[in-house]
């Protein structure tokens, strides 16, 4: 918008100055030719009293050497009463042009080398005497290249100034719409405290205005919604206490610690929701330099959980990658729930005694951490991905597949559905440690995990395969 303002206002401005510049400069180029004919004609009346007084040709000659001092200025005084024809002075006019002038008795301008000649007709007893004055090039043209280079400057700051006006202008209006554009793209990356200023023209105010307002409501809105889930998980307490107390009594059996545990678990998640949900922003982009976790401790855990209800069902377990720290910038707890949420997904969605494993692969700018099972697998991965429409199965929502999604995304990676080597599904979930977010990876240039004959995964970079 600016520059074309500036574009419109440069065509407009020029336009004048040439419209308005080229007619003044071809007046003052006629201003300066009449004013050196002019001078011309005043040099041709001096001679003129002369001319009736005497004829005598000494005084003529001093006559017109004193007015044409410049030896500018001849006399032709015509042939009669058996006298020859007279030329006084240094003539340039032809013969003819003299001749023509005397005959229609009217002054005439006659072109001659180095300028020009002016023919002035007097009419005397001797006959019709041509006065011929000289007038040189530089006297038609003096003053007018001055004059165009005053013009040219003239417009040429015309034409700066108003640029420069219009700039001016085009900031004036394109800041407020930059600044509205710049909020929009804050409030879409969930900067819920972004304003704009509401200045600028009328339009634009209004239009800041409107935006303002509906931030201010977005942020209600979403105020209103964490309270709700605050509400809304707070009424669980109550159920969970007396579920709590009935495991209490249920005596030391394998089965009634897990029982025990698992509500443990839950009432945990219960107070992370109601804390959460309370929090101005998620957990996952309130985290500082030096946050985050040890994915490796979290799988850990997790795993440790699970395996007694795998043991149960009898599922081989495996996970690999995990015997050294490997730090993320994502929360303990998120990680848990996208881990809790992949793998109640394995001991929900395939036959009992399925095996599933997990590994961890350490880069130099990522993390990937694979969940894999020898299941049925997903026949539709993108419709799995898609929240609230699940794998197909019965009892599958997405939600699962979803927290593993914005987990990854809160840091730049993304999540991916392929085959594993045991036979089923592996989801893999990239996490880049960096925060910044990641390109699409192109083919060969990307990173792939190859599996060496002990069936083990290993993350590599090479050039010839992508990631599942």
């Amino acid at each position: 918008m600016r520059w074309a303002l500036v574009k419109v206002c440069l065509a407009v401005t020029t336009m004048v100055v040439v419209a308005f510049a080229v007619p003044l400069g071809l007046v003052i180029r006629e201003m300066a030719r009449d004013r050196a004919f002019s001078g011309a004609e005043r040099e041709a009346a001096v001679v003129v009293p002369a001319l009736s007084i005497t004829t005598d040709r000494d005084q003529l000659e001093r006559v017109v050497a004193s007015a044409g001092a410049g030896g500018g200025m001849a006399v032709h005084i015509p042939a009669g009463d058996g006298r020859a024809a007279v030329d006084l002075g240094g003539g340039r006019a032809s013969d003819a042009d003299i001749a023509a002038v005397r005959k229609v008795g009217r002054a005439s301008v006659a072109e001659v080398p180095g300028g020009s000649a002016l023919l002035q007709p007097v009419a005397l007893g001797l006959g019709t005497v041509v006065i011929e004055v000289f007038v040189p090039e530089s006297e038609v043209t003096n003053g007018v290249g001055t004059a165009w280079a005053v013009l040219a400057a003239v417009g040429a700051a015309l034409v700066v100034g108003s640029v420069a006006v219009a700039d001016r202008l085009g900031v004036r209006m394109v800041r407020p719409a930059r600044e509205l554009v710049e909020g929009a793209h804050e409030l879409g990356e969930g900067k819920l405290g972004s304003r704009v200023p509401e200045e600028g023209p009328k339009e634009l105010r209004l239009a800041a205005v409107a935006f303002n307002s509906m931030a201010d409501q977005v942020v209600q809105l979403l105020a209103n919604e964490r309270e709700l889930a605050a509400d809304l998980s707070h009424r669980l307490r109550t159920p969970l206490t007396v579920l709590r107390l009935n495991a209490a009594s249920l005596g030391d059996s394998p089965a009634a610690e897990q029982t025990r545990t698992a509500v443990a678990q839950l009432e945990r998640e219960v107070d992370t929701i109601i804390r959460t949900a309370r929090e101005a922003k998620p957990q996952t982009t309130a985290l500082g330099p030096g946050a985050g976790c040890d994915a490796a401790e979290v799988v850990r855990e997790r795993m440790a959980f699970w395996s007694a209800l795998a043991e149960d069902e009898g599922r081989k377990v495996r996970t690999a990658g995990v015997d050294r720290p490997v730090r993320i910038p994502v929360a303990r707890a998120d990680l848990a729930a996208a881990l809790d949420a992949l793998l109640g997904n394995v001991f929900r969605h395939t036959p009992e005694g399925t095996a599933f494993a997990v590994d961890v692969h350490n880069g130099e700018d990522a993390v990937i951490v694979l969940v894999s099972d020898a299941g049925p697998g997903i026949p539709d991965p993108e419709a799995a991905m898609a929240r609230g429409r699940g794998s197909g199965s019965t009892g599958s929502t997405g939600l699962g597949l979803d927290i593993v999604r914005r987990l990854a995304e809160s840091t730049g990676g993304d999540v991916r559905i392929g085959s594993s080597v045991l036979g089923g599904t592996e989801i893999r979930i990239w996490i880049q440690l960096d925060g910044r977010e990641r390109a699409p990876l192109r083919r060969g240039h990307r990173g792939s995990v190859r599996r060496r004959r002990t069936g083990r995964p290993v993350l590599t970079f090479n050039r010839s395969r992508s990631l599942p």
